[in-house]
């Protein structure tokens, strides 16, 4: 994850880093973020982004000793970069994610659980909305555990 290297110890300090049109991108799809997330994900700022992270006191101890992240929005420098960890680790939604940019007509510009984009109007909003609100906190912590299990 190479986020701009961002030191910013809270999400009100990162976005008031970033000049203004770029604060605006981030905070319509945080907005989306929000709206979507299941109950008991947190919000923080982590690896330099805004991170929807699993705490460790529900998770338990993890591989990394570091919180399960679920979700991220970060600004790069040329582009912004939305991370979703279920799609990494649910080959069903990743399929529906690439159904619905290819039946939208945007291009999906992906990494393994990275979604890189330039504008709000590249990203397939409701297929993330969908994908995003798809996964309880439970699932997540097991499919989470299974995923590192078989590495």
């Amino acid at each position: 994850m190479s986020a701009m290297n961002s030191t910013a110890a809270t999400v009100t300090e990162y976005l008031e880093s970033l000049p203004e049109e770029r604060a605006l991108v981030v905070r319509q799809v945080r907005d989306v973020l929000r709206a979507s997330l299941p109950e008991g994900f947190v919000e923080t700022m982590d690896w330099g982004m805004i991170c929807y992270e699993v705490p460790l006191e529900i998770s338990g101890d993890t591989y990394n000793r570091k919180p399960l992240l679920y979700a991220a929005l970060a600004a790069q420098r040329r582009y912004y970069s939305l991370y979703l960890m279920s799609i990494y680790q649910d080959q069903m939604a990743l399929e529906r994610l690439r159904a619905a940019y290819a039946e939208s007509g945007k291009r999906l510009n992906m990494g393994a659980s990275c979604i890189r984009f330039t504008r709000v109007s590249d990203l397939e909003l409701d297929s993330i909305r969908e994908i995003v609100s798809g996964t309880s906190l439970q699932e997540f912590i097991a499919s989470s555990r299974r995923a590192h299990r078989s590495k």
